[in-house]
């Protein structure tokens, strides 16, 4: 049987379900969010790595996108260093949404 090749439209919704429906409702909130704002603004590559971010346990994003877990308190499997760069583009729109609406 051949692979089929998902096609970009259909990883974006897959993303999009993904990032509301996380079973902790502070990162539904946050990720959502995000979601529908950036999501389709990611090249290929922030997608990925967007992915592989939402591959993480809830709890553990929820402290490094608040920043409530140093680097040094990660678990040792180096998703701070590789998701760092999208952990911080997420946190910096979810300060960037909760500043605008007091």
């Amino acid at each position: 049987m051949a692979e089929t090749m998902e096609t970009p439209e259909h990883r974006l919704k897959r993303l999009h379900m993904r990032s509301w429906r996380r079973g902790m409702k502070e990162m539904d909130l946050i990720l959502g969010h995000f979601a529908d704002e950036c999501l389709a603004e990611l090249n290929a590559a922030d997608l990925d790595l967007y992915e592989r971010m939402l591959g993480e346990n809830d709890q553990d994003l929820y402290l490094w996108v608040t920043a409530q877990m140093g680097q040094d308190e990660a678990p040792d499997r180096g998703a701070p260093d590789i998701l760092a760069p999208m952990l911080d583009r997420v946190a910096a729109h979810a300060v960037a949404r909760f500043s605008e609406n007091p």
